[in-house]
């Protein structure tokens, strides 16, 4: 049975999109393998923070239908380059439990086996459905220390804490907890201006798309981020147009009672710069940094349906990643988004996750809906993006 310290999974949840061949023999490969990268294997696999992304590799093959041998061979590919876990500082975990050096520690990647271990404690006496509301959404200092982390790294901590909580792993969870408490937290003070700013404005919301085209056309947040920033967003956009990119991204808005819409519509939205964010004639590429926010869209289906967040922090989480997307895009210069190159490619196979949460959104169904401008991704498109993304991995002379 699956717990804070023991990941086990089943046939019961594999994932909420998968396929219906997967075995027990899989399951049971996965889990070993999971276990030992659990208990083996730093969140970073070197000190400039490149992340571990053996469980995300791992649990997407399994929903896939991988067989036992297949799991084994990507495991001992991935776990081949991994950084083993720092010894842990007893007294660091014993301290942890005061929420004055909880926050002291924050932020140092030396000490993600002490958080680790602090949170697979709580998860074991609490649940990590208690732990999750109590260490991200209470609301206080120490949860949106936690909460904000959670889109740090591109996204990698919600991405984690997705997995978690889609295959009912706690030992997975306390993973996520940790790896964000591990990051910093630049990214914070972007997050709750734009939260502040939009609650002192009370108008209502844009579209996602919308403010796209609004970024495409401001010069100053376009040319924001330079080619030799470290970091595109924290020194090009928050450095060089702080105000301009919280002015634009504080105009969408999210209420508790559109939080299926506005799920859909985010997740419509991070697909859309993705897929037609291209350079014709050049070959079909997806950018690295937009393909985290594509990615990470998946596991919103899983927080909407979560019936221990309560709706406020679902509301806020989805407010954020929207925030999130929105830097992302402009953080790359805010290309042109050519949606043709969608309309035009040779489909094969389809994003069957955007295309499910979107449909009752898209007037080719024949619903009621009429034809949304919010949402650009409809209809076949999906099909043709499914080919697209295996399609921009093939290797290109660019001479």
């Amino acid at each position: 049975m699956a717990s804070a310290s023991q990941i086990q999974l089943s046939l019961d949840h594999c994932g909420q999109f998968h396929v219906g061949s997967i075995t027990q023999e899989s399951a049971d490969a996965a889990s070993q393998v999971l276990q030992e990268n659990h208990e083996t294997h730093h969140i970073f696999f070197n000190q400039s923070g490149f992340h571990n992304h053996i469980a995300h590799h791992i649990l997407t093959i399994f929903a896939l239908g991988a067989s036992p041998s297949a799991i084994q061979k990507h495991y001992a590919n991935n776990k081949s380059y991994q950084r083993p876990h720092q010894p842990v500082d007893n007294d660091v975990l014993e301290q942890l439990q005061s929420s004055d050096a909880f926050m002291k520690y924050l932020g140092q990647e030396r000490y993600f086996h002490d958080y680790l271990l602090f949170f697979q404690s709580e998860i074991e006496k609490k649940g990590y459905e208690e732990v999750i509301n109590e260490y991200m959404f209470k609301g206080d200092d120490r949860a949106n220390a936690i909460l904000v982390r959670m889109y740090a790294g591109f996204l990698h901590p919600l991405i984690h804490l997705g997995f978690g909580i889609e295959f009912h792993q706690p030992a997975i969870v306390a993973e996520a907890l940790a790896q964000a408490a591990a990051h910093d937290a630049w990214i914070g003070s972007y997050l709750l201006q734009t939260e502040e700013a939009a609650q002192s404005s009370g108008q209502s919301s844009k579209s996602l798309v919308e403010i796209l085209d609004q970024i495409r056309a401001d010069p100053k947040l376009r040319n924001a981020a330079h080619w030799d920033d470290g970091n595109k967003i924290r020194d090009g956009i928050l450095a060089r147009a702080p105000d301009e990119m919280i002015k634009h991204a504080s105009q969408w808005t999210v209420d508790v009672e559109d939080l299926e819409l506005k799920t859909a519509e985010m997740t419509n939205a991070a697909v859309y710069f993705t897929g037609t964010a291209q350079h014709p004639p050049k070959q079909i590429k997806f950018d690295f940094y937009y393909m985290h926010c594509t990615n990470s869209s998946i596991f919103f289906s899983s927080f909407l349906h979560s019936r221990f967040i309560p709706p406020a922090q679902k509301a806020r989480l989805l407010k954020f990643k929207g925030y999130l997307d929105l830097a992302m895009y402009a953080s790359r210069h805010a290309p042109e988004l050519l949606l043709d190159e969608i309309v035009n490619y040779g489909p094969k196979c389809a994003l069957r996750h955007g295309e499910e949460i979107c449909r009752p959104y898209d007037n080719n169904n024949n619903n009621n809906n009429g034809d949304d401008p919010r949402f650009r991704i409809k209809g076949g498109m999906w099909l043709k993006l499914g080919h697209m993304a295996p399609g921009h991995k093939k290797s290109v002379n660019y001479s």
